[in-house]
């Protein structure tokens, strides 16, 4: 949530780096991280697409301006059970063969693996070398990725490709 809208409790919100836009009539919620008197979770009453990816959404017992100012810098989760088969981001096994290019170098190399670690996803990457490069998919590198290419745009921290 990046702000409040409406005086009845309504919230602009964006999706999450690289996703669409998943919030819907009914979908339960939980906020976080949780808020000192704010609700953990709501069902999603009503969305109102604003342009340019905001999205106006006002949800089930947040009726207040009050209440929805506690909510702002909140993400919003749900469960996986309640998405479009379609909806989430390849699995990591989806991106073996993707070329990986970073926004300033170009093209970096091939996935090779996709190795699971307790704090994110790690991509293997061929560039070419001796060696592999293990490249961490966080929402704050992705900048986008294409199906239909195989490819996997990053901005990835300089000297990263060095280690």
């Amino acid at each position: 949530m990046t702000k409040t809208k409406t005086l009845t409790g309504g919230l602009v919100a964006r999706s999450a780096s690289g996703l669409p836009f998943l919030l819907h009539e009914g979908l339960l919620v939980a906020f976080v991280p949780p808020q000192l008197d704010a609700p953990r979770r709501a069902r999603v009453s009503h969305v109102r697409d604003e342009g340019r990816g905001a999205y106006v959404v006002t949800f089930e017992g947040i009726s207040s301006i009050d209440v929805a100012e506690r909510l702002v810098g909140c993400h919003c989760l749900v469960r996986r059970a309640d998405l479009p088969g379609d909806a989430l981001m390849l699995e990591g096994e989806d991106l073996v063969g993707f070329h990986l290019i970073d926004c300033t170098l170009g093209p970096v190399g091939t996935i090779t693996d996709v190795i699971s670690s307790p704090g994110q996803l790690l991509l293997e990457v061929d560039c070419g070398r001796a060696d592999v490069v293990l490249v961490p998919l966080v929402d704050d590198l992705l900048v986008e990725w294409d199906e239909d290419a195989c490819t996997v745009l990053m901005d990835l921290p300089a000297g990263l490709l060095d280690v």
